[in-house]
């Protein structure tokens, strides 16, 4: 059986916090969320978002972590 999602063609956007999303590419890209990082099927898409997304973490969460592991950080 012939699945018409099969055919439809995806994107992957990015948020401020640089987390991915798999997103018909026929619609328009919700507000907060950026496109053009990779479009075709749904197969190579999550393929791309396996490849580019290494780190779940939001961009915040890793940045605050980053300066607590800084040895320039305060001391309490």
């Amino acid at each position: 059986m012939n699945n018409d999602n099969e055919q439809q063609e995806y994107q992957v956007l990015v948020n401020h916090e640089e987390q991915y999303s798999l997103w018909p590419a026929t619609l328009a890209i919700p507000a907060g969320w950026s496109g053009g990082h990779c479009t075709g099927s749904k197969e190579q898409c999550l393929a791309h978002i396996d490849e580019v997304w290494t780190d779940m973490r939001p961009l915040s969460l890793r940045q605050a972590m980053d300066r607590e592991a800084s040895p320039y950080a305060a001391a309490p």
